[in-house]
């Protein structure tokens, strides 16, 4: 009961917190990331998720700082074990007036395994849940094959989308609005993509009326357009501040900008499986056995790189040097790691001892229109290893691309982002480091397919332990594991900037979102 009483008093400070600010305007948001796709359980990325956020609900919400709040449920207790009881909101309708009810979660949880293609799905948040009990149709109970502390910390990474518009649709009828109608804030009017997705506020929302009428949400790769498009007011709001804009637009008395810390890893993932990998020669351009397999050539590769001088120079300071997944003050961090010192002696000497005393040829590739410089990064990253004798040529392209390619393991060294789901290290773990399991959705981002069967344990024994302390440690341990093995390859931790002009307030999340319902005008 103290579980359900405090969620009803969270979500009050919530509807007090956001009433705030309402108005008939229209928002419009330049964004550094277009989406793949609208359709909530395609692709588990933040471009995705975000814009899912408009026209979705999820059963769990995250605060700015990504604590756990109600959404759809209004309450969540385990009543066994086994069993975690939801107790869902009543009242709810979707965009056509229908009503949500319990039918509508068990469709959502039971169609995301299913979706067709998906380059990294929602499976692992739900892989636990091995019976689903309607109670009634604001009641639902979840039975797990042993327990499942993290369940609703789970439940807070995806969105419920309506079992009447949603049975027999494809990612294409949502992509297309016929499937995309939910419970949330707004209704989807068009996406015309690479120009605009245009939403309409809906009147009907169980939460606070929203303080903006219509969302115009602009895709603006570019960083220098994004940032004119602000200047000349054809946006209201930019995320991902270029770096080296911040200091400028700071003193532009038209323009207020806020900035947040970060769970925005910056990091590499090497192919560290295959014999033969696709992006590795000899130095004539032979092929060669795959160099990563061997532990001592990534931890070179982790000693070249030069993170501080990546964190003060390209990203002006606007960085902060990584050692594991997650920043200090997030469960399963470790006190111990630490980021990487800058070493080229101590990268050749590991490199000769591996048998590579001259080197190798490598390509690395990235995305240039994702996140913050990264591009630059790539860059900077190849020359870093260059000097090291690495030899590295750079090959970026639109993330559009990029990330069916990354993800179809066509590449041997890329350069990827993370941000945490769920607010704690076992979504980084899961996705980035365990084993590759399609049917248990671990490894869903692991696009390096790093396998080391002692953090796979760690990891699997963390997920059913129920005592805090315990799975801390369990966590804290399957974490030095992995990055002591080299199983990515951690750079930094973005802090994230946004700017708009004077007369609107944002409160920057952890998580990089950038929600209109947070947006509002100051007096």
């Amino acid at each position: 009961m103290r579980n359900k009483f405090m969620a009803l008093v969270t979500v009050c400070m919530l509807l007090l917190v956001c009433a705030a600010g309402a108005s008939a305007e229209t928002l419009t948001i330049g964004l550094k990331g277009e989406p793949t796709s609208l359709d909530p359980h395609f692709h588990n990325v933040n471009a995705n998720n975000e814009q899912a956020i408009y026209v979705f609900d999820k059963l769990i919400r995250q605060d700015s700082r990504q604590n756990l709040m109600p959404g759809l449920a209004v309450s969540w207790i385990p009543v066994s074990d086994n069993v975690w009881e939801f107790e869902l909101r009543k009242g709810v309708t979707f965009h056509d007036g229908s009503p949500f009810t319990a039918e509508d979660v068990k469709f959502t949880i039971e169609r995301i395994p299913t979706v067709p293609n998906s380059p990294s799905s929602f499976t692992g948040m739900v892989s636990a849940i091995k019976k689903i009990e309607i109670v009634d149709p604001h009641t639902i109970r979840f039975h797990t094959e042993g327990p499942a502390p993290l369940l609703p910390r789970n439940m807070a990474t995806f969105n419920v989308v309506s079992k009447k518009y949603g049975k027999g649709a494809s990612t294409a009828d949502f992509n297309s609005g016929k499937a995309a109608i939910g419970t949330g804030p707004y209704k989807l009017v068009e996406w015309k993509r690479g120009d605009h997705i245009t939403y309409k506020r809906n009147d009907n929302y169980w939460g606070v009326k929203q303080p903006w009428e219509t969302i115009i949400a602009k895709p603006i790769t570019n960083d220098g357009t994004r940032v004119a498009a602000l200047k000349s007011g054809d946006v209201d709001i930019i995320n991902f501040v270029p770096p080296a804009d911040v200091a400028h637009l700071s003193k532009d008395s038209k323009l207020t900008l806020s900035k947040s810390p970060s769970t925005r890893l910056i990091y590499l993932h090497l192919d560290s499986d295959r014999n033969d990998t696709p992006m590795v020669t000899d130095n004539n351009g032979k092929k060669i056995k795959n160099p990563m397999k061997d532990v001592r050539v990534r931890k070179a590769i982790s000693k070249a790189i030069n993170r501080k001088a990546i964190a003060a120079r390209i990203m002006d300071g606007l960085a902060v040097p990584a050692a594991q997944m997650l920043p200090e003050g997030y469960e399963g961090t470790s006190k111990t790691l630490k980021p990487e010192a800058y070493d080229p002696k101590g990268a050749k000497a590991l490199l000769a001892e591996a048998g590579y005393p001259d080197g190798f040829k490598i390509t690395i590739h990235g995305p240039n229109d994702r996140y913050v410089n990264d591009g630059d990064i790539a860059q900077a990253v190849a020359q870093m290893l260059t000097k090291v004798g690495i030899k590295t040529e750079v090959n970026t392209m639109p993330k559009s691309v990029y990330f069916g390619k990354a993800s179809a393991l066509e590449f041997s060294l890329m350069l990827v982002g993370w941000a945490t789901d769920t607010g704690e290290h076992s979504n980084c773990l899961g996705a980035l480091l365990h084993t590759y399991d399609k049917d248990k959705g671990f490894g869903s981002a692991n696009r390096g397919r790093y396998s080391n069967p002692k953090v796979d344990k760690l990891l699997e024994q963390a997920l059913v332990t129920v005592d805090p302390a315990r799975h801390n440690a369990l966590l804290v341990e399957a974490v030095e594991t992995g990055m002591n093995d080299i199983g990515i390859v951690p750079i930094h931790y973005q802090v994230n900037v946004w700017a708009m002009k004077k007369g609107l307030d944002y409160n920057g999340r952890t998580d990089g979102y950038t929600l209109p319902r947070e947006v509002s005008e100051t007096k």
